[in-house]
């Protein structure tokens, strides 16, 4: 199989699909790999470095099979011939008329977010490894921003004490950003609405916050959407503790939904001023009522940070990352180089969102 890796045009997006160890080791396994001049370069990996693993430098996307990060822009879906194998974030839940695109070209999509979450497909899980870059970066942004030691600080001036983070949502992302704040020297709270990973929250180092709200979790381990009740009780409580916060990181989201609203604008305005919340839901509208994708702004002496492709600002390792994924799933597709495509496996048909071949019997 021929494997082209194209440079990403989306706006900020500076990750690439297949790094220079990726390709070295699929074209030990068989492959033949496309690399377009430039593809790694905003990751810092030169155009030598592909060449000097066994990468072709040309055009990607004649290729037998195109791996991406980012969805394909009308255009570039365009350049994707019958029957092309696509690997990437596809947003098959939201963005149904690229997915019709990709099934009239005839194009065998297979969308990294719809890996199922099954043991044997966890080197495929681009959501979680993309989560951990996100939530590393996510308790740094909070740092940065606010204006006072995360640490304990003993000093010939006096004692300073440590600043107070919570995170809400204890998935990937969530712990993550627990496990790094601690190692900033925080003291650091956790919140999920699914009781049982209070004991994974604990075993980072952080308390466990208590709201009095529970029992939210769906198939797959996925958060599942509050009620109208749960949300009110939910907020309630929230707006009463938050304001012991000095920093509130989140990052609950649910599947193909709008993310739930957890911070109302109340408990924005009880915070201390110079607080920092940093929502990584902003994409999907945040979890904060006053969240504004993709900007910093202050509301009520607090600085709101809505970032998007949180994992795209650290492009190295999150492009090592997502090219482990990457390659298993190649591998996994196309064993020793040859595309056998089993759709009896849960793997290959659970990520597969457009194809040619009939539905087996």
């Amino acid at each position: 199989m021929r494997v082209g890796v194209p440079r990403e045009i989306t706006p900020g997006e500076q990750r690439v699909a297949l790094v220079p160890d990726a390709v070295g080791r699929l074209t030990r396994a068989g492959f033949e790999l496309v690399v377009e001049p430039g593809a790694g370069a905003a990751a810092a990996f030169p155009d030598a470095a592909y060449a000097e693993t066994g990468a072709e430098l040309g055009d990607p996307w004649s290729a037998d099979a195109v791996t991406k990060v980012q969805k394909p822009t009308p255009e570039e879906a365009g350049r994707l011939g019958d029957g092309t194998i696509l690997v990437a974030f596809l947003q098959p839940l939201t963005d149904r008329e690229g997915i019709e695109r990709l099934a009239e070209r005839g194009v065998v999509a297979f969308a990294m977010e719809s890996i199922p979450r099954i043991t044997r497909a966890q080197p495929m899980d681009a959501l979680s490894s993309q989560a951990t870059v996100s939530g590393y970066k996510a308790a740094l942004l909070a740092a940065d921003r606010l204006p006072r030691f995360f640490p304990m600080l003993m000093t010939a001036a006096g004692t300073v004490a440590p600043a107070k983070v919570l995170v809400l949502g204890a998935g990937v992302a969530g712990l993550q950003a627990i496990a790094t704040a601690r190692r900033l020297g925080a003291v650091v709270t956790g919140f999920d609405v699914r009781p049982v990973v209070r004991e994974q929250i604990e075993s980072v180092g952080a308390s466990w916050l208590d709201l009095g709200v529970g029992g939210a979790e769906a198939e797959g381990g996925y958060a599942r959407e509050l009620t109208p009740e749960e949300q009110r009780a939910q907020q309630a409580a929230l707006e009463a503790r938050i304001s012991d916060f000095d920093v509130v990181i989140t990052t609950a989201a649910v599947p193909g939904r709008p993310a739930p609203k957890l911070i109302p604008a109340a408990a924005v305005a009880a915070m201390r001023p110079g607080s920092v919340i940093v929502d990584l839901a902003a994409e999907t509208g945040g979890n904060c009522e006053l969240t504004e994708p993709g900007e910093i702004v202050e509301r009520h002496g607090v600085t709101i940070a809505g970032p998007l492709n949180l994992a795209s600002s650290m492009p190295t390792h999150a492009s090592q990352l997502y090219a482990r994924n990457v390659t298993a799933l190649l591998l996994h597709l196309a064993p020793e180089g040859e595309a056998k495509l089993d759709w009896h496996d849960e793997i290959t048909a659970g990520a597969c969102v457009t194809r040619k071949e009939p539905a087996a019997a």
